[in-house]
């Protein structure tokens, strides 16, 4: 039996890679030449109308760039909650910034979405744009001007492949200490478009609008692992009364909903060129720290680069592609070392407990909300990464 061959691979159907194949496709000539496998496909019927009843606890805060492009390959999912301002605080210490959308002219700063909601939206665009959906976890090995990619069963070649996840970048790591407690909490005194980065002595504590509901928030709550721990194993009554001492009253009491998840944290970055025919993006290039929520925003900027840097060669797919991945990984390092910099730096620094250092973080904070020509370049950073 031959083996199926095609111009492009992509290892990984999670959100990086189910972009980078819809806009591959819209790019190539052939979309039937272009291959994303994962070990599933998430097509559900719609948005889940209750946030403990998503398959998966995460939501993810999109920017208004990832937006833009999800938005121009037809896989916006259909619930959203905007962010129009982020409210960046210190328990404990003066000091705060307030980010503004209007400030950047820009209709929002971002936007909230659920992880299974986005994955669906994205699948069910997939289903009409051509690409070959294949439902397997491949290994990759490079062959003779060729990728095979053993699939168990079967086996395909391509001409070149994207490892979007499914492996642990090999290179940079730190271990955080820290846990992640994702919950989802009502607000007696909801503020729409609000979002709300208060940093710790024991690590950054987010509160994010929910597409769910107006009144719902979604907690990344940042800590040790035996505080996470503590924290999870809390009644509601004791979580919600945690949660307000922690955060404070702007949003009134909170009132928990659904169950309670914890995600270890660490940060991981390698080399996007792995060989002369191969590239890594998203998760399988770097895993950051949540603060900020910067990780998929910038897999997403490593979806328009790869792409834009590859659609001449979609037209002529027989032509080596290694000068162009090059040219890839050398224009995305940049962006990408800066964003896991920020998001590496931040939690690390409000979290060690010198008194110096957390006044300092005040005014710099202060300082920050002072003077927009300080502020500004950082939020646009965040916004829409180092531009090529």
């Amino acid at each position: 039996m031959d083996t199926p061959t095609y111009d492009i691979a992509i290892s990984g159907a999670g959100p990086a890679g189910s972009a980078l194949a819809l806009a591959l496709a819209r790019k190539s000539p052939r979309p039937r030449r272009i291959a994303l496998v994962g070990p599933r496909f998430a097509v559900s019927r719609g948005p889940a109308t209750e946030p403990n009843a998503a398959i998966d606890p995460r939501t993810l805060a999109l920017n208004h760039g990832s937006r833009v492009l999800l938005e121009q390959l037809a896989a916006w999912p259909s619930a959203s909650a905007d962010i129009a301002t982020v409210h960046v605080s210190q328990r404990g210490r003066l000091g705060r910034t307030l980010i503004r959308h209007d400030e950047l002219e820009v209709p929002r700063l971002g936007s909230v979405v659920g992880y299974d909601d986005l994955l669906s939206s994205l699948h069910r665009a997939l289903l009409d744009s051509g690409v070959a959906l294949i439902e397997a976890s491949p290994t990759l090995t490079l062959a003779a001007g060729q990728v095979e990619l053993d699939l168990g069963a079967s086996r395909i070649r391509s001409a070149l492949a994207v490892q979007s996840d499914g492996i642990r970048p090999q290179g940079i790591e730190r271990q955080y200490r820290q846990d992640a407690v994702l919950a989802t909490v009502r607000s007696a005194r909801p503020r729409p478009g609000w979002a709300f980065e208060r940093f710790t002595r024991n690590g950054p504590l987010a509160i994010l609008p929910h597409p769910h509901g107006d009144d719902l928030y979604g907690v990344v709550w940042c800590c040790p692992p035996a505080e996470a721990g503590r924290i999870r194993a809390l009644d509601d009554k004791d979580f919600a009364e945690a949660l307000y001492g922690m955060f404070g009253s702007r949003l009134g009491r909170f009132q928990p909903v659904g169950d309670r998840h914890v995600f270890p944290l660490s940060m991981h970055a390698g080399p996007s060129l792995i060989n002369a025919r191969c590239v890594a993006i998203g998760n399988a290039a770097q895993t950051l720290h949540p603060v900020a929520g910067q990780g998929l925003n910038l897999g997403l900027r490593d979806v328009a680069q790869l792409t834009h840097v590859l659609a001449p060669w979609l037209a002529r797919p027989e032509a080596d592609p290694a000068g162009l991945l090059a040219q890839f990984a050398r224009q995305r390092r940049p962006d990408r070392w800066l964003t896991a910099g920020i998001t590496d730096f931040l939690p690390r620094v409000f979290a060690t407990g010198n008194p110096l250092v957390d006044h300092a973080g005040g005014l710099a904070l202060l300082t920050l909300d002072i003077l927009p020509a300080l502020r500004d370049p950082l939020a646009r950073h965040l916004l829409q990464g180092l531009r090529n």
